[in-house]
């Protein structure tokens, strides 16, 4: 196999990160502390809400969301297979329950139309994932958990910057949550952030982040130690100021792609709902030819990265069949079975994006 010339994520370190992670460091103080304070503020400010709770990753962060609404033995979460399994995790962490709805075709988001056949007395909120930095349809979901007097708990952790009908992403449940993976568009080396505009969540969230401690040494309820470091909110604070130019490239490539992949045979672009901002975490097209491996092994034989994401539903994980799981959702399976990610990420350079659609055409050809 050749080797991978254009990999399927770069994560963008700069001299300004390295600066700032340098001052904590000189500065003695490592732990969260006032750079966490900071971040939290700023990143509150780019997402557009009232309030931002860091904590240790993305996973803690849905974690913490979920106990702050309540969330706990006995309930059910509706959320959607297709995601990476932290999503259906964080709800079994709490004792809950997730319950697993069929994805829309075009987006891959949760179908909103599939959820209220899924509400029973047990569901105490709808957790949808803004796959790959495209918002679900967040006015039908609000409108959906209005009726059912539920909550709506964002699993954002792709999606920094995404927008939907002119509000950003993070902005519009109850409660939402971000990662800042290596991977993401934005990174904090490990991180995330809880974000919402509601004061006794907040308070809650920073709570439970940090052992139940409501003043030093006074501890209301168990809590966990989900706690960011100085260290990370240093790199978050530098890699904010450029996640709006990152998106940018990002969908200045996912653009340039879709203009010159839209006719190739055999394939599928990625769509946009109407009155989206979709910031290209991944760039996914979906292979219509039922041999989806034998592009990917093409692709990577070529020395284009690739990812699957993902190939296998949740409620398929072995720890979700020991757990009693039977679903059979036909858009996740179809999807799990035919989507590819590309690299779109701000180091992909014109030349590497003549070579993936020169590839793609070529696996067109023998493949179609």
């Amino acid at each position: 196999m050749s080797q991978i010339r254009i990999p399927i994520a770069n994560p963008i370190i700069g001299e300004e990160e390295i600066e700032e992670v340098v001052k904590v460091l000189k500065s003695g103080f490592i732990a969260q502390g006032p750079k966490v304070a900071e971040f939290e503020e700023k990143f509150a400010e780019f997402v557009g809400s009232k309030y931002a709770i860091a904590t240790s990753s993305g996973t803690t962060a849905l974690h913490v969301a979920l106990l702050s609404c309540g969330i706990g033995e006995g309930d059910e979460v509706i959320t959607t297979p297709f995601t990476f399994a932290a999503t259906g995790n964080s709800i079994l962490y709490t004792g809950a329950r997730p319950v697993f709805v069929d994805i829309d075709e075009d987006t891959f988001n949760i179908d909103p139309e599939k959820i209220e056949a899924a509400i029973t007395p047990k569901t105490k909120a709808i957790m949808p994932v803004q796959l790959y930095g495209q918002s679900a349809d967040m006015d039908k979901i609000n409108e959906i958990a209005k009726k059912h007097d539920l909550y709506v708990i964002e699993d954002a952790a792709q999606a920094h910057g995404s927008v939907y009908n002119d509000k950003k992403v993070g902005n519009m449940g109850d409660i939402a949550c971000f990662s800042f993976y290596p991977t993401k568009n934005m990174t904090t080396s490990e991180g995330g952030m809880i974000t919402t505009n509601n004061q006794e969540l907040a308070e809650k969230a920073k709570m439970f982040r940090a052992h139940g401690e409501t003043n030093r040494y006074e501890h209301a309820v168990l809590g966990y130690n989900f706690r960011m470091t100085d260290i990370a909110a240093a790199i978050g604070i530098a890699q904010l100021k450029k996640i709006d130019g990152f998106n940018q490239k990002r969908i200045d490539n996912a653009s340039y792609l879709t203009k010159e992949l839209e006719e190739v045979d055999g394939i599928s672009t990625p769509k946009v709902l109407e009155g989206v901002k979709h910031v290209y975490h991944q760039y996914t097209i979906r292979v219509e030819t039922g041999n989806r491996d034998e592009w990917v092994k093409f692709l990577n034989d070529n020395g284009i990265g690739t990812g699957i994401h993902y190939p296998i539903p949740i409620y398929q994980q072995e720890l979700y069949v020991e757990l009693g799981y039977n679903d059979n959702l036909e858009k996740t399976e179809k999807a799990a079975s035919s989507v590819i990610s590309l690299p779109v990420h701000p180091s992909v350079t014109k030349e590497d994006l003549a070579t993936i659609i020169k590839v793609l055409r070529e696996a067109s050809a023998k493949f179609s």
